[in-house]
């Protein structure tokens, strides 16, 4: 399938889900909640990184665009208007890098809204947020897509640093600015410019795959602890990583 209809595909299976939720206010609220714990999980996990050289932009970047409890409405229809654009107009490179950040937010919506509704189910018991989080990442399982929701995110680190030796590609975005602007395309244009410039710093500084080493590492950490400790130990883990506990 070509680029654009994949980019398409996965934006509309999103919308989809994004309509589900919308139908529905509690499990809206419940979703937020899940994307807010993890947010805070994330910024928790990598604190050491995120204000610290060489790898604060990156951190902060993955914090914002892959792991943040934003509203990506906005960002996901730019991102069809132009699916046809990318694909003629930018390397075959970087349209197989737009295809991969489409494919992997449709999966993290996807999980994130099974996390939603089995939250549901136990929220109302005065359980904390950690225990809830908890019961329904147990209770949701899908371990395989788990593994791979990380592969992916890995993927498009390395994707977006190698696009940073693309030439002539930080110029075509910069000549793209004011264009996307005044045709209503400022989300997705200023995530281009932010991904390539913050992955072409730390692509400079020559530590790359030692940041998404970094991420690897600690992100199958948790999925591990997640799965296979006891559930204990995984919400007192996740609480110390909230800071919710020393």
């Amino acid at each position: 399938m070509e680029a654009a209809a994949e980019i398409r595909k996965a934006v509309d299976r999103v919308s989809m889900l994004r309509d589900a939720v919308n139908a529905n206010p509690a499990l809206r609220s419940a979703l937020h909640r899940v994307k807010q714990l993890q947010s805070r999980r994330f910024a928790g996990t990598y604190s050491d990184l995120l204000n610290a050289k060489p790898y604060g932009a990156a951190t902060r970047f993955f914090l914002e665009e892959l792991y943040s409890d934003k509203d990506y409405a906005e960002r996901d229809a730019q991102f069809a208007r132009i699916a046809g654009a990318i694909q003629r107009l930018f390397p075959a490179q970087v349209a197989a890098t737009a295809v991969t950040l489409a494919q992997l937010h449709a999966l993290t919506e996807e999980l994130d809204q099974a996390m939603a509704e089995a939250w549901l189910e136990d929220d109302g018991t005065g359980a904390g947020e950690a225990h809830l989080y908890v019961a329904a990442w147990r209770q949701v399982g899908r371990r395989a897509d788990r593994d791979r929701q990380l592969a992916v995110v890995i993927d498009v680190g390395r994707q977006m640093a190698r696009l940073t030796r693309t030439p002539g590609l930080r110029t075509m975005l910069k000549m793209m600015r004011a264009p996307a602007v005044a045709s209503g395309l400022g989300s997705l244009q200023r995530f281009l410019e932010t991904g390539f410039e913050t992955f072409a710093d730390v692509v400079r500084q020559r530590g790359a795959d030692e940041f998404l080493g970094i991420v690897q590492t600690r992100e199958a950490a948790l999925i591990a602890l997640l799965f296979d400790a006891d559930p204990a130990s995984c919400e007192i883990e996740l609480r110390r990583t909230l800071g919710e506990v020393p």
